[in-house]
């Protein structure tokens, strides 16, 4: 906080007119600007101290509010093909989001996935379309109820825990790397 110095008369002023000048003082002193604001001497971030602020490269941050999945990015065809198979396991907090070209019907199946996930598809606006929790090691499919340009899988009832539905929209943070 800037702190100011005003030199005093020997007789200082009294009476409401100094109580006045007195509050206007703290009240400016109060909302002055802080020395983050207004730095002086300090270089620019680097960009390694930028990107601490980012997902590490092949990861995003999918945002609901204040919930956040630190999810792995599935956006070649091989990537989306493999998904999660062959996990033991996936903590609270963490999935996969998978990346489409476009927006359609979109069918996953949980052949060599032996953890117990939930799955929302989310439209071109990132917007749940659908959630549908799908089995361990099920190879029937689990289609979108509409059209989906993204899909995020998570562990089974993350979804539920954070009372996260249908029309819920997200806000995705792309790691460092091609979007």
């Amino acid at each position: 906080m800037t702190h100011a110095w005003l030199p005093m008369k020997e007789n200082p002023p009294r009476g409401p007119k100094a109580l006045w000048l007195t509050f206007a003082f703290l009240l400016l002193a109060a909302c002055g600007p802080s020395e983050d604001q207004f730095p002086t001497n300090r270089e620019a971030p680097s960009p390694a101290a930028e990107q601490e602020r980012l997902p590490p490269p092949g990861e995003a941050w999918v945002i609901f509010g204040t919930d956040t999945v630190q999810a792995e990015v599935a956006r070649t065809p091989e990537q989306r093909e493999r998904g999660l198979m062959f996990r033991e396991r996936l903590d609270p907090g963490q999935g996969m989001f998978f990346v489409f070209p476009d927006s359609q019907t979109r069918a996953f199946w949980m052949k060599n996935t032996f953890i117990p996930l939930d799955i929302a598809y989310m439209d071109e606006h990132l917007r749940i379309v659908d959630i549908q929790a799908m089995e361990p090691e099920d190879e029937s499919t689990y289609p979108s109820a509409r059209p989906a340009m993204f899909a995020l899988e998570v562990p089974r009832g993350w979804f539920e825990e954070a009372g996260i539905q249908v029309g819920a929209e997200a806000r995705v943070v792309f790691g460092p790397g091609r979007p």
